[in-house]
């Protein structure tokens, strides 16, 4: 963990905190996205300011279950709001409070009695809802504990250099130049910031020299091991994070085809290939099956990156513990499976398949791949090898991913 550097409690930085926090808990919004339209609507606040906000809306988040038992009551207004940014800080920083209206009726010794009471309740201590606990220690075991321990631990900013258009040396020169540190880690492409900047808004980003890829999820594309002038799908593009790493490793030749049932997110694909100056990626709607059966048999590399609940993600969507219900993540599996069934066709026989998710979970992992290979349509392939990451392992994302080759 970095040092924390002393700070100075502003009241106009905890308002918008406190704002955010209410959109996302009392509105049912997306964190990420109430932290964005938070920031761009106090465009006068500087760069220590913007982290400020985000970061204690972010930890709030993270530990809201823990904080809302101090308080006493789950909060209600932008006021209760308020008082657990105040015990975020007293837990996180150990310090005093001003004697701000706002903060009238807490007892900074109160607080710490009853932090060091409940940090005995493993959920309560790290936050999470008892459905959610208990599912992580049935399936990891006596991994859970660290596991849990490791997911709420702020996640490093991990940039992935363009190899079309730059080397990671490179790359690293030419952010240095806007101020930029970082360090070379793990994967071939692989920058990891010093300190958590805004890097959206350098030169080398709108050139296209590089994309905002977590170290583990780097390690997907390389497993598909695609080749210059493959055919090769993927079949889950989503925005196209992995699509664009493909098209990289392919040197921009042959045929990359991405798939997704959400043509916005196809859109957002297409602006993201024109700036890496990705040129073979063709998108296609999944708008009926005929979409896929037209490609079955047809594809050197196919890319399962399924929908998940990304439980090993939880670090950078701390808002998603609180959204997911056990129903969803039963729904999730039974798509998993159906998207392996249906799709896997798609390779040609001596072909290979990578199925990926950023869970943590065995059953949405190694168990769906075994059940896929009991199947009809997996006694076709063949389990070459697999990954399974947790966050304790790597530092990183907590991600799974299996390579599986079709037979001739």
């Amino acid at each position: 963990m970095p040092e924390q550097v002393a700070i100075r409690l502003h009241p106009l930085l905890l308002r918008a905190a406190a704002q955010a926090l209410f959109a996302i808990f009392r509105e049912g919004r997306y964190a990420d996205k109430v932290i964005e339209y938070t920031l761009r609507h106090n465009p006068k606040a500087g760069s220590r300011d913007r982290a400020f906000i985000a970061e204690t809306t972010y930890e709030v988040v993270r530990y809201y279950r823990l904080y809302a038992e101090i308080l006493g009551y789950a909060p209600q207004t932008e006021a209760d709001f308020w008082k657990m940014c105040a015990i975020h800080f007293v837990k996180a920083r150990d310090m005093d409070l001003p004697a701000w209206v706002e903060f009238k009726g807490l007892n900074i010794k109160q607080i710490r009695e009853k932090i060091a009471v409940l940090a005995q309740m493993r959920a309560i201590r790290e936050s999470i809802p008892d459905w959610l606990d208990q599912l992580g220690a049935a399936e990891l075991g006596e991994r859970w504990e660290a596991t849990l321990h490791w997911l709420n631990r702020p996640a490093q900013v991990v940039l992935r250099a363009n190899r079309l258009k730059t080397t990671r040396a490179d790359l690293q020169k030419a952010l240095q130049k806007d101020g930029i540190e970082t360090q070379a880690e793990g994967p071939d492409d692989a920058l990891v910031l010093e300190r958590r900047q805004n890097v959206f808004q350098t030169k080398a980003f709108k050139d296209g020299l590089f994309e905002v890829q977590d170290y583990s999820s780097q390690l997907v594309a390389p497993l598909l091991a695609p080749e210059p002038g493959m055919r090769v799908v993927d079949a889950c593009a989503g925005g196209g994070g992995k699509t664009l790493h493909l098209a990289a490793l392919m040197q921009g030749k042959g045929q990359l085809i991405a798939l997704d049932t959400l043509a916005w997110k196809l859109d957002e694909l297409r602006q993201r290939a024109r700036r890496a100056g990705a040129s073979n990626i063709e998108t296609r709607v999944i708008d009926s099956r005929k979409v896929v059966k037209r490609l079955y048999n047809s594809a050197d590399r196919l890319l399962l990156d399924v929908p998940c609940s990304g439980l090993g993600v939880l670090r950078r969507n701390p808002d998603s513990k609180w959204k997911l219900q056990p129903e969803t993540i039963d729904q999730l599996r039974a798509t998993q499976q159906d998207i392996l069934q249906s799709y896997s066709p798609i390779v040609k026989a001596g072909g290979r398949m990578v199925y990926a998710t950023c869970s943590i979970l065995p059953s949405e992992n190694e168990q769906q791949v075994q059940y896929f290979l009991d199947s009809e349509p997996g006694k076709a392939f063949k389990l070459i090898g697999e990954k399974k990451i947790l966050p304790q392992d790597n530092g990183y994302d907590g991600f799974y991913m299996a390579l599986l080759t079709k037979g001739e």
